[in-house]
């Protein structure tokens, strides 16, 4: 917040640049917290049956401020109190710090009287009568084990989720930006064109609440992605676009719902396939693969050139490899969050089961 305000007041291009490094460096932090952490802590705090609702309401602040934005900027026509206004309720922020961590995390990590604690204020707050008292339960795990990165490619079943979940988060992000680079909007100016990509995540959304649960998160994930990676080949063959498409309107408007739902999918999908005591590690790890996926699109783009239909090709089988590995991935629809690493091997044989059968 305080390097965009800095940034107000610089002039020279050296000076500029340095600063929107040290906003990069901010910021990804700061997207981490509020794409990552919000929805980890919204669907540790709840159960089985809202774990869907809470997640996804927790990111629709993203759209909701998407679309307020070109508002925004058409407001406030300078960029130097553009930035000033867009960056200055960043500082609500702040209380964040006063978020108590999810009772999940804290008996995972040992600190049950603390778990007790909150369990306590969230059923004196809801009207619920006391429960059993957690002190009594016998934490199997070390106290003072400490998990880092390095767990995500300790035992073999996190070997294969780390790597199976790192292709799929590649494949989302990579086509998400790929379909956004390759649309001429709407043929009207660019606020309503920009309002009009952030509204339309809001359906998406609304689709995510009512029907994943009934579809489940893998059969959901897998189907928008590969519709995904088909309108992308449709925008980049004109012929197709025009025999199946009424326009591009028709176009960036499925493309864009696919995507976000996509999108909005993994991040439930993936929170509740790491354990409690991995699970931020692994969003983190996943979010790194992501942005891998961004810096790669542009640069499928640029292969325009040689082939016109080169880059529509390379996106669509990348939604579709990315597609391939959700069905290694055991469902997580209606089943109870993994505590542990061992939780994770029992997760992957019960999908060994169900394929069995």
């Amino acid at each position: 917040n305080i390097s965009c305000l800095v940034l107000d007041f610089s002039s020279a291009l050296p000076r500029m640049t340095i600063v929107v490094m040290i906003i990069g460096d901010g910021v990804f932090p700061f997207y981490l917290v509020k794409n990552d952490c919000n929805p980890v802590t919204g669907i540790e705090w709840v159960d089985i049956k809202h774990r869907t609702l809470v997640s996804v309401l927790l990111t629709m602040s993203w759209s909701f401020s998407t679309s307020l934005l070109p508002a925004v900027a058409y407001l406030v026509n300078d960029w130097r109190y553009l930035i000033a206004t867009v960056t200055t309720p960043v500082l609500v922020a702040i209380i964040s710090w006063w978020v108590p961590e999810s009772a999940r995390w804290l008996i995972s990590n040992g600190k049950v009287n603390s778990a007790h604690f909150y369990l306590s204020k969230c059923a004196k707050f809801n009207g619920r009568e006391e429960f059993m008292v957690l002190s009594k339960i016998i934490i199997v795990e070390d106290e003072n084990r400490k998990y880092s990165f390095v767990d995500l490619i300790r035992t073999p079943n996190m070997r294969q989720l780390a790597l199976l979940t790192g292709i799929l988060w590649f494949g989302v992000a990579c086509t998400y930006y790929g379909i956004s680079f390759n649309i001429d909007g709407f043929g009207v100016n660019i606020y309503l064109t920009q309002f009009i990509y952030g509204i339309i995540e809001v359906p998406a959304k609304v689709f995510i609440i009512l029907f994943v649960d009934k579809l489940g998160r893998r059969l959901t994930e897998a189907g928008t992605l590969s519709l995904t990676g088909l309108v992308i080949i449709y925008h980049f063959i004109p012929t197709l676009t025009v025999l199946l498409l009424s326009s591009v309107c028709h176009t960036v408007s499925l493309g864009k719902m696919f995507s976000e739902i996509s999108f909005t999918t993994v991040y439930l999908y993936t929170a509740e396939l790491y354990p409690t005591v991995m699970r931020q590690n692994g969003l983190g790890y996943c979010s790194f693969m992501a942005r891998i996926g961004v810096a790669v699109s542009p640069l499928i783009m640029i292969l325009e050139d040689t082939w016109s239909y080169l880059p529509g090709t390379l996106f669509t089988l990348l939604a579709l490899s990315a597609t391939l590995s959700t069905f290694f991935l055991p469902e997580t629809a209606n089943i109870r969050l993994p505590e542990t690493i061992e939780d994770v091997y029992h997760l992957r044989q019960l999908h060994l089961q169900r394929c069995q059968n």
